[in-house]
């Protein structure tokens, strides 16, 4: 890498922008569940999905993989262009820009995460790299849907393809740890496969494609649930316990979403939709984060993070809050969804309030 050069100054900015969608993008949750709060536009409230998924989820994604190519080189500097475009696009959603522009930005940072996830298959080539550019390019479809005019409950199908196969990829290369038999490698395969077939089908076949979805997600959370090496790090202590015990509940939330894809199919609004669209994005990928950001956050920034036992708090409120909000959706009381999505965000922020601390310890003991 050219001397001098320093990738993590170039994520800052970056980072700042996934946290601007992701703020904007839990206000905007606020509002879709009745909470009488000001707003932006009169649009914002419906884009909480776009912001979460494609304005946070999706700058952060590229983000964490720009850092790591651009730190092996300095030419793959061009790789920041992914959060960039992503960021932006999720900027111009926030101020309400009327038109095709916040999608096709948003588009072209998945194209350019596709691209990524291509060069580093060429560089290592292997199982998980594949599941992770399959998940890179699930995106880009499913942008380029949404930027056509298909809607997001079609998009979402494909956005949460990108994140399940994005971590389920990521969890794959851990586990080689464990030195996967092939028929273990060929059951994951094969639930990969069963996934994007629902995924493909889907614009074309709704209700068909989203089962088979669901089906693919279920049997994904089963090798996880049976196969991953969280199996074995949670009866560690410390961090790695924490970890552990955070990836088994996001699969028991894959799980269970895959179960509501196969019982209702497709769905596009109402009481059941926010539960299968929320245990998904919510119960797996945000305990997927709560997993991951105590390693990541240190990658990212250089910055060391003490854990501290009080990370279980936000973990255990995202759990509790997120039932609450399924009963509150299968009994039809609104007002218990309400509560539950809201003490679903303040977990999230709790959460970010714990990993600011936690980094403050640490750079006051490196200090």
């Amino acid at each position: 890498m050219t001397s001098g050069s320093n990738p993590r100054r170039s994520a800052a900015p970056l980072a700042l922008l996934a946290m601007v969608a992701l703020l904007a993008g839990l206000w905007a949750g606020l509002l879709r569940m009745g909470w009488g709060l000001p707003s932006l536009h009169p649009n914002l409230a419906m884009a909480h999905g776009p912001l979460m998924v494609c304005g946070f989820l999706g700058t952060l994604i590229a983000l964490e993989r720009a850092v790591g190519l651009s730190a092996l080189d300095q030419r793959w500097r061009w790789t920041y262009a992914g959060p960039a475009l992503a960021g932006a696009g999720a900027l111009l959603l926030l101020a309400g820009l009327a038109g095709p522009l916040p999608a096709l930005l948003i588009t072209l940072g998945s194209i350019v995460l596709a691209a990524m996830m291509a060069a580093i298959l060429r560089i290592h080539v292997a199982l998980h790299a594949v599941v992770m550019l399959l998940g890179a390019l699930v995106w880009v479809g499913g942008n380029l849907l949404w930027l056509f005019g298909r809607g997001v409950p079609i998009a979402s199908i494909w956005w949460a393809g990108f994140l399940v196969l994005t971590i389920v990829g990521e969890r794959l290369e851990l586990s080689r740890l464990l030195r996967l038999s092939r028929s273990k490698q060929v059951a994951f395969g094969a639930a990969v496969v069963v996934l994007l077939a629902g995924i493909l089908a889907s614009p074309v076949a709704f209700q068909a494609g989203a089962r088979l979805a669901g089906a693919g997600m279920l049997l994904l959370a089963i090798w996880l649930l049976l196969f991953d090496i969280a199996r074995r790090t949670v009866r560690k202590t410390g961090l790695t316990r924490y970890i552990a015990l955070a990836l088994l509940a996001g699969y028991g939330w894959l799980a269970f979403s895959g179960l509501q894809r196969l019982h209702h199919g497709g769905l596009t609004a109402g009481a059941h939709y926010d539960a299968l669209m929320h245990t998904l994005f919510v119960g797996f990928v945000i305990s997927m984060i709560f997993a991951h950001a105590p390693i990541i956050v240190p990658a990212l920034t250089g910055w060391p993070l003490v854990y501290s036992p009080a990370f279980y708090a936000p973990l255990a409120l995202l759990q509790v809050s997120l039932l609450l909000r399924i009963v509150g959706d299968a009994t039809l009381q609104m007002d218990v969804r309400r509560w539950g999505g809201l003490l679903n965000e303040l977990a999230i922020l709790l959460f970010i309030a714990l990993l600011v601390v936690a980094v403050r310890r640490g750079r006051k003991q490196e200090a």
